[in-house]
């Protein structure tokens, strides 16, 4: 089986098993790429109380430009690598309002996705998959973020090679995405590596994708 029948055979059992995740609509551009800045190696939790307490120190991004970073830090730390993000949002927010005279991404809605992703990650500290899931979440774009989970899901069925990189996964699997599945994909294999395909003990017996999957065939099957 070629490798796009594989990922639209895999895509149309999640959505099976799982049902088909929608977007609730588009969002603050801004107010994603920070939540998504902060989500970078933390969990979901840590990750919104980081952005709780970031808003209840600093209201306003502009209160957040000028802030000491290590304010900023103090008020992250929760979600973890506090001096890294708060340098990567405060470097950003300057850039920002140097370059475009407001703290909004707003603009970003009317930009070409593939001139977007290279205006975000010309910023240190913002890589493919940040900027990816800011402009699936909050543009709508037909981009496909990869992160921990689908980076393991996707060796272990065999769509990307073992040794791929996350980078270089960001290249390789979009255009084995099946057309339109870009977000419910993203999305159900994020829950599908959450509920089944766990890293260390994956529940193999609950899984409909053995028949795919390398791990399975290597490892446990007869």
């Amino acid at each position: 089986m070629e490798l796009k029948q594989k990922a639209a055979h895999i895509s149309e059992t999640l959505e099976d098993l799982l049902g088909v995740p929608t977007r609730d609509g588009a969002g603050d551009v801004l107010e994603c790429l920070i939540l998504t800045i902060l989500s970078q190696n933390t969990t979901d939790v840590s990750r919104d109380k980081g952005y709780a307490k970031l808003k209840e120190r600093f209201p306003t991004w502009e209160d957040v430009l000028h802030a000491d970073a290590k304010a900023i830090e103090a008020a992250i730390r929760v979600a973890g690598l506090g001096k890294q993000k708060s340098e990567t949002i405060k470097n950003f927010l300057r850039w920002l309002k140097d370059e475009h005279g407001e703290l909004s991404l707003a603009f970003i809605h009317d930009m070409e996705t593939e001139e977007a992703l290279e205006l975000l990650c010309q910023h240190k500290g913002i890589g493919i998959k940040t900027a990816s899931v800011t402009l699936s979440f909050a543009c709508g774009r037909e981009v496909f973020p990869v992160d921990t989970h689908i980076l393991r899901i996707s060796k272990r069925l065999g769509l990307i090679p073992a040794n791929c990189s996350a980078e270089k996964a960001h290249q390789v699997l979009p255009p084995i995405v099946p057309s339109g599945k870009a977000y419910p994909f993203h999305m159900n294999l994020i829950y599908f590596g959450r509920r089944i395909c766990d890293a260390r003990k994956p529940l193999c017996e609950r899984c409909p994708l053995t028949e795919h999957c390398l791990y399975f065939r290597d490892n446990l099957q007869a």
